[in-house]
């Protein structure tokens, strides 16, 4: 299978809007790249969306139909953006909300429900992202001290509940938490920890672990400084299923007067962009957010959550992340095939890059590259394009 590319790059509010602009957009990428099959693309449904399709009579399958018209298949859902992903200005927005308001469970479930109408006929399974519990200074004090607990309940009964509709359905849909910098899991060894601690097997109840997985993004792991195949490998050791991968790249610099005024230029309004700087000591400082890291100017490698595009290894006076993505698909290639996850590209903040990224400013004609790009580097890690499905 191709890798997918997640449609949070263009999709609206609405349901309306996301069909339009999904086929518009998508459909542009496939003829660019001359696919005579399906294009795999990872949904991306608001909230709203998501019950506008609910409310309609067949409409998931609907939906499928005519995405399949303009040769695109649904693989897969991106159910981290609650909200409007493509507001003005999103910021922490983007956590809420989190995983101990049952909000989150109620639209994730409503998601699993709909998937298994969406996706082309015989497939057996299918990854949603989720956020990982949430922004951990809000998460912690909004639970007086219980938010993991409700986090894992609300969690272990949308276990059950995607166990009921393996059962009616034959599908196995996973639900899979996404580290994220500045979250309450933003490295391996936190999402290694909760499930071992909050997510245990009990009598009578299906295993969370065959429903609950972790959603592994190159770009999060990159900004925190941990290495692929380390988180990877911690991961699999747990037993923890990895069922997508997030194939992105982060923004860095080295600390000189010159790379920090061209990061000054990435501080947009819209979206959070997590840096963190690691010392000459080896210490790793976290900071909110561009703006915050600039004002203390540490000495340092500089590494900032924004999604750039994945063939660019350099973006003038900035470097990128891009040979984190070669370590994570060597360290895939290596994973027996049944084991490997979806590949997810996920670059959605093209229209807020302030330069010329290296390659096409027209948006199919860029994410045509990307894809490209991956295929490329699949073949030169081992990891061949045909061979990166889904784990069965």
């Amino acid at each position: 299978m191709r890798p997918a590319y997640c449609t949070n790059v263009v999709a609206g509010r609405t349901l309306a809007e996301t069909r339009r602009s999904v086929v518009e957009t998508f459909g542009a990428v496939r003829l660019k790249l001359g696919i005579a099959g399906h294009l795999p693309i990872g949904l991306w449904l608001s909230a709203h969306a998501a019950r506008q399709l609910s409310d309609e009579e067949g409409g998931a399958r609907a939906l499928r139909d005519e995405l399949g018209a303009a040769g695109l298949s649904v693989v897969t859902l991106n159910g981290f953006p609650y909200h409007d992903f493509r507001q003005a200005v999103v910021k922490h927005a983007v956590y809420e909300p989190h995983w101990a308001d049952v909000r989150r469970q109620l639209h994730t479930m409503l998601l699993a429900d709909l998937l298994p109408d969406l996706l082309p006929p015989g497939t057996r399974t299918a990854s949603i992202s989720t956020v990982p519990l949430g922004w951990r200074a809000r998460f912690s004090q909004e639970g007086c001290g219980a938010s993991v607990g409700l986090a894992s309940a609300l969690l272990e009964q949308l276990a059950e509940h995607l166990a009921r509709l393996e059962a009616r359905t034959g599908v196995r849909v996973t639900v899979d938490l996404e580290p994220e910098p500045g979250c309450m899991m933003d490295r391996s060894a936190d999402a290694v920890g909760f499930f071992e601690h909050a997510l245990r097997a009990r009598g009578g109840a299906p295993d969370p672990r065959r429903y609950l997985g972790v959603c592994h993004d190159v770009c999060h792991a990159a900004v925190m400084f941990e290495g692929q195949a380390e988180a990877l490998r911690a991961y699999r050791g747990a037993g923890i299923g990895v069922h997508k991968v997030q194939v992105s790249s982060a923004l860095v610099a080295d600390g000189s007067p010159e790379s920090l005024a061209v990061l000054a230029s990435f501080d947009e309004p819209r979206w959070l962009h997590q840096t963190c700087v690691r010392t000459p000591a080896g210490e790793v400082r976290f900071h909110e957010d561009i703006r915050w890291a600039l004002a203390e100017r540490a000495t340092g490698e500089w590494r900032t959550h924004f999604h750039v595009p994945v063939f660019a290894a350099r973006l003038g006076a900035l470097g990128t992340t891009q040979l984190q993505v070669e370590e994570c698909l060597r360290e895939l290639a290596t994973w027996p095939e049944p084991e490997r996850p979806l590949l997810e590209l996920e670059t959605y903040a093209w229209d807020a890059l302030p330069a010329d990224p290296g390659g096409p400013r027209d948006l199919a004609a860029g994410i045509a590259q990307e894809i490209r790009w991956l295929d490329a580097c699949m073949r030169r890690t081992g990891l061949a394009a045909d061979a990166a499905g889904g784990a069965a």
